[in-house]
């Protein structure tokens, strides 16, 4: 009886403790169980589920590295735009240039176009980071500046004019698949290291002595994402196999995560969010740390704007548009707090996926988008309203 209660209360101190994480997915879960009855099976079907994915993925390499970014107190407001510029600037090259310098050479071209397009971010990362971090001026008013100055440039650079950049070994980056064996393949992979992440989690909290779940709380937490990967495999398997942007997304998600969690940088960016006059106080060197996160950001972009101009197949003057209200969308639903301090990858993946959800179910209904605005502008006052109220009763 006493082992009851003690498993009872055990579960019921991890779920008060995790709710807010365990409350997103279930409106995940909720927002396709609604659109794939309004939509008669259609939208959890194979071909618009690996869709849905593939959409998420320009803005989900924005969201990761958001996250830090807000983690800290401080906002990016360019990197839709950021993102844009170096779609135009690929698809520049890719049109312009290598056509007529490199015209067998498709992929070294594409390799070459890659390597350009995360110099252009990371230049622009450096830049911002230098002015907030080192010259103390408000991220909020670079990055608005920065969007603005990048508005300007995606003009200069088109000129006015779509550019096309849909050549054969580039467009792969983002509308390429992997055989389906590829995918279980990987699909063991990734169980077999949630398991083994899972006992040698354990075994360290032993070893440092630290209070551990009961097994079947952590058992429980692994196979709920096991089972998830393994669905995810049969389902996108079922059309064309995994997508080449999901692994790339889901690589980068992985390696930031274990940045935000396992090194210094990112414990620094929790703490600075969290208070930063204690960080300064306890060593911490804020403007590097700052200068570091804005450089992540400016490269994450570049990685963005990459898949957006092989997903897109073009330069556009709009590339871009909307792109960073998107993100912070994603981050916030996915509980990354307005605040600062705290925050997931993770969560932020989730909220991105909400974001991709909510637009393909609506416009799979043909709703206008007038509404589909309103109903993203609502759904993120909600989300904001929920982290405050969390954050409060903590």
């Amino acid at each position: 009886m006493e082992a009851n209660k003690t498993i009872v209360f055990s579960f019921g101190k991890w779920f008060r403790q995790n709710i807010q994480t365990y409350a997103i997915i279930f409106a995940l879960v909720l927002i396709w169980i609604l659109f794939n009855i309004a939509t008669t099976g259609a939208y959890l079907g194979p071909q618009n589920f690996s869709n849905l994915f593939r959409q998420m993925t320009v803005t989900s390499f924005l969201a990761i590295g958001m996250v830090l970014v807000i983690v800290t107190g401080g906002i990016d407001l360019s990197v839709g735009k950021l993102a844009g510029f170096v779609s135009v600037v690929v698809a520049y090259f890719q049109a312009s240039v290598w056509n007529s310098i490199l015209p067998d050479q498709g992929v070294l071209a594409a390799a070459l176009s890659v390597a350009i397009g995360l110099g252009t971010g990371l230049l622009f990362g450096v830049l911002q980071g230098y002015v907030i971090s080192y010259l103390n001026v408000p991220a909020f008013i670079v990055t608005l500046g920065g969007m603005w100055i990048l508005n300007g440039a995606i003009l200069i650079v088109t000129g006015g004019k779509t550019i096309p950049a849909n050549q054969p070994a580039f467009a792969p980056i983002a509308q390429g698949y992997l055989p389906p064996i590829a995918g279980w393949i990987i699909a063991v992979v990734v169980v077999a290291a949630l398991f083994y992440n899972m006992v040698r989690s354990r075994s360290q909290k032993r070893r440092y002595g630290f209070v551990l779940q009961h097994l079947y709380v952590d058992l429980a937490t692994t196979i709920f994402y096991a089972v998830l990967v393994l669905a995810y495999v049969y389902i996108v398997n079922q059309y064309n196999g995994v997508q080449i942007p999901v692994l790339l997304m889901a690589i980068t998600a992985l390696i930031m995560a274990y940045v935000s969690n396992n090194t210094p940088l990112g414990r620094y960016a929790y703490a600075i969010g969290g208070n930063r006059e204690a960080a300064r106080l306890s060593g911490i060197n804020i403007r590097s740390s700052i200068f570091i996160i804005f450089v992540t950001m400016g490269l994450l972009c570049g990685v963005s704007g990459i898949v957006l101009a092989a997903y897109v197949g073009y330069g556009t003057t709009a590339a871009g548009t909307g792109y960073e209200l998107d993100a912070i969308a994603s981050c916030i639903l996915g509980g990354t707090s307005t605040l600062g301090g705290s925050g997931t990858i993770f969560g932020a993946l989730i909220g991105a996926l909400i974001m991709a959800s909510l637009t393909t179910g609506l416009q799979m209904m043909n709703v206008q988008p007038a509404w589909q605005y309103l109903l993203k502008g609502v759904v993120l006052v909600l989300a904001v309203y929920a982290d405050v109220y969390f954050k409060k009763n903590r």
